[in-house]
């Protein structure tokens, strides 16, 4: 198969386009990249509701099997002990459990189901308190269907770790510079030197939540990487190629976000396969972390119906979502689906149990409530009948695999549209930015808008909600906070702060402090003065 770098497929020539439009409006006397001028105040209305009806039913049609197991290399032990749940489905909404000393922020959305936000204090008067990377120490010139463009920042998905260890607050996050930077919460200063890497580095950055100081991630040069931060300069561990495995599709970019749990590596690639990995993660005499990585299971995240009913690009860019023992993905063929990983331990390969077809790219992460309900944002590229027809916002029972759909909403106002962010819980409420910039709040249980506002698209960045705070951020490089503490009423703004580009990133929030990057080349940290 040619490599894609010598094709231009529409989807590769369409984002081009959106980043162009980023890049213009960068250099325009006009804020933000929307084509109306930004919102003076903030207007709400409930999204014309009536005229964008929720979708109760949506009837699907399975393929015969939906089970697919991929090449696998599971060792099997007998002594193992029986399979238990690797994820506690009450942990939703919480903080990733840890060992070992190191507590924060550590993956995108905080948890396995991607629904922790942060930790506060919520700043109340926020100010800069520190900026990294002025000038071009964040840009680099990258290759995108054979046209070199400049990439600067931080991009999609983008959140920084924000952790203690080694009684020091440590910021850590990947960069178009291209490279894994290493920062004192405190000052924004190095505390090591930075990781350079062969190609930007877009995703969010998962720090080991057992204590042991590796943080992983993926870039676009075709590696994911474990690197250890224990000693005086960081080192590189251990690279997965994305050729690794056979077969593949689309490409060899690392953009969705790994977790990590009980010494197991979870993650998809662009190669389109689901990736898992024994880490043997231990210490050496003389203390230093060390790795010893063996790829015990992958399997294609496509299967021929997809093929069929999509194209070629089946990549897999959300991050993996775990509750109890099912493991979650979606990939940008639409396809949605989960994976029993719950005698992994035992040896028992993993087998997939639910498969749902969005009709069109689904790269935002899949978000799972309290009751075990999946929340799915799509975005509309392709426009093909089925996902005009659904919608761009779907809630699923994963109990009725047959029949899944519990409503679906059409959120579009143009094509492209939909969701590139991943959606945010809180209470009874679902809070979803779109690319063109309206913000919802979606009553959970029904589907309907509750309120909506405009901001400057497009928006890409997740909103999170810590301590009844909702913090968004847009494309104009405003970070809104809204105090949302009685959901059934349009909520009260708290304040807005403005940097100087389009925001992409979603923004960590621990204990004061907000840190976030934009599409200029800086990271900005921001808390009350001082």
């Amino acid at each position: 198969m040619s490599s894609w770098r010598q094709r231009v497929p529409w989807r590769v020539l369409r984002r081009i386009a959106l980043c162009s439009l980023i890049g213009l409006c960068w250099f325009s006397t006009v804020p933000g990249c929307s084509s109306e001028p930004p919102p003076t105040a903030d207007r709400f209305d409930n999204g014309d509701a009536a005229a964008a009806p929720v979708v109760t039913t949506a009837p699907l049609v399975l393929p015969a099997e939906i089970s697919q197991a991929g090449e696998h290399s599971v060792p099997v032990d007998a002594s193992a002990p029986l399979p238990i749940e690797w994820v506690d489905p009450q942990s939703v909404g919480q903080n990733t459990p840890t060992r070992g000393g190191i507590e924060g922020l550590l993956t995108f959305r905080g948890n396995p189901t991607r629904t922790f936000y942060g930790q506060g204090p919520v700043p109340q008067n926020p100010v800069e308190q520190w900026r990294f990377g002025m000038g071009e120490e964040l840009c680099s010139w990258s290759s995108v269907g054979g046209e070199e463009t400049k990439w600067c920042g931080t991009g999609w998905t983008g959140q920084p770790a924000l952790f203690d260890y080694d009684d020091r607050r440590w910021v850590v996050f990947g960069s178009y510079a291209p490279a894994l930077h290493f920062l004192d919460a405190a000052t924004g200063e190095r505390m090591l030197a930075d990781v350079p890497v062969g190609d930007l580095i877009k995703g969010s950055v998962t720090i080991d939540p057992d204590g042991f100081p590796l943080a992983y991630f993926g870039s676009r040069d075709g590696f994911f990487r474990v690197v250890a931060f224990d000693g005086a300069n960081a080192r590189e561990l251990w690279q997965l190629s994305a050729q690794e495995v056979t077969e593949t599709r689309w490409n060899d970019d690392w953009d969705g976000t790994a977790l990590v749990i009980d010494d197991h590596l979870f993650v998809g690639g662009e190669n389109s396969n689901l990736h898992i990995v024994k880490l043997n993660r231990s210490f050496d005499g003389s203390g230093a972390v060390q790795v010893a990585p063996e790829l015990i299971f992958h399997a294609p995240g496509w299967d021929d119906q997809l093929l069929i009913d999509a194209d070629e690009n089946v990549s897999i860019e959300t991050a993996i979502t775990i509750v109890g023992n099912s493991l979650w993905f979606a990939n940008s063929g639409g396809l949605v689906q989960a994976w029993d990983i719950g005698g992994l331990r035992a040896g028992i390969e993993p087998e997939r149990i639910f498969r749902f077809w969005t009709g069109d790219d689904t790269d935002a992460s899949i978000v799972i409530d309290d009751e075990g309900f999946a929340y799915v944002g799509v975005e509309l590229e392709r426009a093909l009948t089925r996902a005009v027809e659904l919608g761009q916002l779907i809630k699923l029972d994963p109990s009725r695999p047959n029949d899944p759909v519990v409503w679906s909403r059409d959120l579009h106002t143009r094509v492209p549209d939909g969701i590139w962010a991943t959606p945010a819980i809180h209470r009874d409420v679902l809070y979803v930015p779109t690319n063109e910039g309206y913000l919802h709040a979606i009553d959970r249980s029904t589907g309907a808008t509750r309120w909506r506002t405009k901001l400057q698209g497009p928006v890409w960045s997740s909103p999170v909600v810590v301590d009844d705070v909702l913090i968004q951020a847009d494309c104009a490089g405003n970070i809104h906070a809204w105090d949302v503490a009685d959901t059934t009423i349009d909520p009260v703004k708290m304040w807005q702060i403005t940097l100087p580009w389009c925001i992409e990133s979603t923004p960590a929030v621990w204990d004061g402090q907000i840190v976030v990057g934009h599409r200029r080349g800086e990271i900005w940290s921001i808390g009350d003065p001082k």
